[in-house]
């Protein structure tokens, strides 16, 4: 199975999961002298220059104290890339939805990133323009709020999976009417319908474990059909994936679940541009409106141009058009000052925290040698080795897992996944890979048979 198939097949997946990739170089970017585009295509760049901040070891992803009117929170980092890193991993690790990373590295190869490639971390963010009470989840950036009642200076933030086209999660305000740990699925007629269409049949309920798409924690919404829940596949998180509902991480939810309290709040909006005062500097994020108000982004633009005029004549401060104007075409998510002569990108990467690399990032997959009583399957060969292991990190990040690794055979490369316990297995995991990729697989007998 050569290249143009499996980019079709990839470009299919990406398709699916509603991504956009195609976006702005953000100067910086990169420490080496040369990086691998989104198509694994080597590219020249001048070294960026050295960085002579001191690394440290973590930073805050999740909780935030604010102070007075403060509107804008958190911090920007960066880190170098290690072998085996991909940007689910790195998102995840760091509370970022693969949204957030994605789009602030674009210069950068999502699943094959090159060893020693320098990450930026968009850790920081402007607090939707509505009450700080209860949940609050913009669609626009995929990222919920939650302000606690018993702590009124203090905010969580979680990145989220929402709705995709003809799913859309809906818009409003609501609250939370049930919660339920260790939910079982009750799958609708409309969903039955769809996975029917593609040759698949589902059970009437799904109980609660691995394959269950609801994960450990539940909440119910006052919008009829609409869950706050976990899932089992967590590279969904940062996209447009689900059926409507809103998905975090597993860690993430189980957070939320034990702070969140029947009958609390939930106010869902969608605000792409987001404005806010920080050290006397003007900043102003901006996000690529999701697919159902595409259409309204021009008026959106011209409501936030009103906007800040509107801040300029009451501030008597000056505002760089030319800044606003490449900061909405970026839609990189990143809070950008945008006052005349105020520091532009480059100048933030560079104050930009450095991190050490974590030893482990959290629940990055790890994947079993194939014994000889193993039983495995033959996904696809290629002749180029990047696109053998973007194949490899993809399956890696199913949700639940399907392990697989790159393989050197001859002058090509193997995907091979496994090890799986028997042919019932391998049958489960070979249908599982005709449904999200299209591809037919050759399943692989053990070398050493099983007594």
């Amino acid at each position: 199975m050569g290249k143009l198939i499996f980019k079709k097949q990839i470009s299919q997946f990406i398709k699916l999961l509603g991504l956009s990739l195609i976006v702005t170089i953000i100067s910086g970017c990169q420490s080496m002298g040369f990086f691998r585009d989104n198509n694994d295509n080597l590219v020249s760049q001048m070294p960026s220059p050295p960085m002579i901040q001191s690394k440290v070891e973590s930073i805050e992803a999740h909780k935030f104290e604010l102070t007075g009117e403060q509107t804008m929170i958190g911090t920007l980092a960066v880190m170098d890339i290690r072998e085996t890193d991909t940007f689910s991993d790195i998102a995840r690790h760091f509370g970022l939805g693969y949204n957030d990373i994605s789009v602030a590295n674009p210069t950068i190869s999502p699943w094959t990133p090159l060893v020693g490639s320098r990450i930026l971390l968009p850790l920081q963010f402007i607090l939707p323009d509505a009450p700080h009470k209860g949940i609050v989840l913009n669609l626009a950036n995929k990222r919920l709020f939650y302000y606690p009642k018993q702590q009124p200076n203090n905010v969580y933030t979680f990145p989220v999976g929402i709705g995709r086209q003809g799913w859309n999660t809906p818009m409003g305000l609501t609250n939370i009417v049930a919660k339920k740990a260790n939910p079982t699925w009750i799958v609708p007629e409309s969903i039955h319908r769809e996975h029917a269409e593609k040759g698949d049949s589902l059970p009437s309920i799904v109980p609660a474990g691995p394959n269950n798409p609801l994960g450990l924690y539940a909440m119910q919404l006052g919008f009829p059909r609409y869950l706050i829940h976990g899932t089992n596949k967590p590279y969904g998180i940062g996209m447009q994936v689900s059926h409507g509902c809103v998905q975090l991480y597993p860690e993430d939810i189980e957070v939320l679940f034990k702070k969140a309290t029947e009958g609390m709040s939930v106010r869902i909006i969608h605000q792409p541009y987001l404005t806010a005062w920080n050290q006397n500097m003007l900043y102003l994020e901006a996000n690529e409106p999701i697919q159902k108000w595409a259409h309204e982004k021009l008026t959106l633009k011209k409501q936030l141009l009103k906007q800040l005029k509107a801040i300029s004549s009451t501030k008597n401060v000056s505002i760089d058009w030319r800044r606003v104007d490449d900061v909405i075409k970026k839609s990189d998510g990143i809070p950008t000052p945008i006052l005349e002569n105020s520091p532009d990108i480059s100048s933030l990467m560079t104050s930009a925290i450095v991190l050490e690399h974590p030893e482990h990032l959290y629940k990055q997959p790890m994947v079993e040698d194939i014994k000889d009583s193993d039983w495995s399957i033959l996904v696809a060969s290629f002749n180029n080795e990047f696109e053998a292991q973007k194949m490899a990190a993809v399956l890696n990040h199913q949700g639940p897992i399907i392990p697989s690794r790159k393989v050197k055979k001859d002058s090509s490369y193997q995907v091979i996944a496994g090890p799986f316990k028997n042919k019932k297995e391998v049958n489960s995991i070979a249908k599982r890979i005709k449904m999200d990729f299209e591809m037919d697989v050759k399943p692989l007998k053990p070398i050493t048979p099983v007594n």
